[in-house]
């Protein structure tokens, strides 16, 4: 049987005002599927990359690719959770914007008791992204001076608690004081308004000329040769995002007239690709947000009709921290 329920769906890729929110049919979850009745959906840059249309998709879709709430309905040959559960996701199909959907159980999280849905929401995609980065994409160890752009986003201000808890120095970029002192309070060891400083050179002043090891760049093209300008010889450039438009083509010269840099350019997606290493990088979330040491800031909620106006917001760079839509 199947319910009317109300959702997010483009039909057209553009500007904000694509995000219809409309009637949409949910029936009975299909093979390998469960039905998730969603309490909170989390709101991500990645979104406003598939809005418009910078990662192409088939059209019309869903938008949104984080939620959590509880599991009403599984289809046939589900094993990963049970109706009842408490979950908590992050990736594909896109879809999270919607107050009921059928979904892949396969990434389906069960949430800890301990965990509300908000903060689980808001948490999982920007929560593993950070796990994987400072763990498996160069491994972060105490004493460690990082570079992270951003540090006042919702990733950045996850990324300043975790690396402070495990005993490394954040250095932050940010675009305003404001945003300085959330990141400072949220546990960067430094910060830098790049609207008002240099990074390059305060990189080097912060670090006695040594550079850092390893930077962390979600905004792209704006940044990218300046990152690289803060690495060490053998240093790793992780470009995770691209905020500020693509990063332009380059040369290769630049990694090598620099010492031999790395570069990658990493997905969640690809890291969570195996179930095991899911549950794994969700079971490390959950024990860091559990024990206090990452607190999730959800500075803005918006009901799910007003996603357009959170896009908005999200694109004038006007939020801090986390942002979720209320179904």
């Amino acid at each position: 049987m199947a319910d009317t329920v109300k959702a997010i769906r483009m039909h057209r890729t553009g500007g904000p005002e694509v995000l219809e929110y409309v009637d949409v049919e949910v029936g009975a979850p299909g093979p390998g599927e469960a039905r998730v009745r969603q309490h909170a959906i989390g709101v991500n840059f990645i979104d406003v990359y598939f809005r418009t249309g910078l990662y192409p998709q088939p059209l019309p879709a869903g938008a949104g690719m984080e939620g959590a709430g509880v599991v009403e309905a599984v289809g046939e040959g589900v094993t990963e959770v049970k109706v009842g559960d408490r979950v908590a996701y992050a990736g594909r199909p896109n879809g999270a914007y919607a107050q009921v959907r059928n979904m892949p159980a396969s990434i389906l999280l069960r949430l800890p008791d301990d965990i509300d849905f908000e903060t689980g929401a808001a948490m999982m995609l920007q929560g593993m992204t950070v796990q994987y980065l400072l763990n498996r994409t160069y491994k972060v160890k105490a004493g460690d001076t990082i570079l992270f752009h951003a540090a006042a986003g919702g990733v950045g201000l996850i990324a300043c608690q975790w690396a402070k808890a495990i005993g490394a120095k954040l250095i932050g970029t940010v675009g305003s004081d404001e945003k300085g002192k959330l990141a400072l309070a949220a546990g960067a060891a430094h910060v830098i308004n790049y609207n008002t400083e240099n990074f390059v050179e305060r990189v080097k002043e912060i670090t006695g000329g040594a550079k850092v090891p390893v930077v962390y760049d979600s905004i792209g093209a704006s940044t990218f040769i300046g990152s690289l300008d803060c690495l060490q010889p053998l240093g790793m450039m992780v470009s995770f995002g691209s905020a500020s438009g693509p990063v332009p083509p380059f040369s290769l010269q630049e990694l090598a007239s620099r010492g031999s840099l790395f570069i990658t350019r990493p997905t969640l997606f690809s890291y969570a690709a195996k179930r095991a290493d899911l549950e794994a990088m969700a079971a490390d979330l959950f024990a860091m947000v559990s024990s206090g040491k990452v607190k999730i800031d959800i500075h803005q909620r918006y009901p799910l009709a007003e996603a357009a106006r959170a896009h908005e917001e999200l694109e004038a760079r006007k939020t801090t921290g986390s942002s979720i839509l209320v179904p």
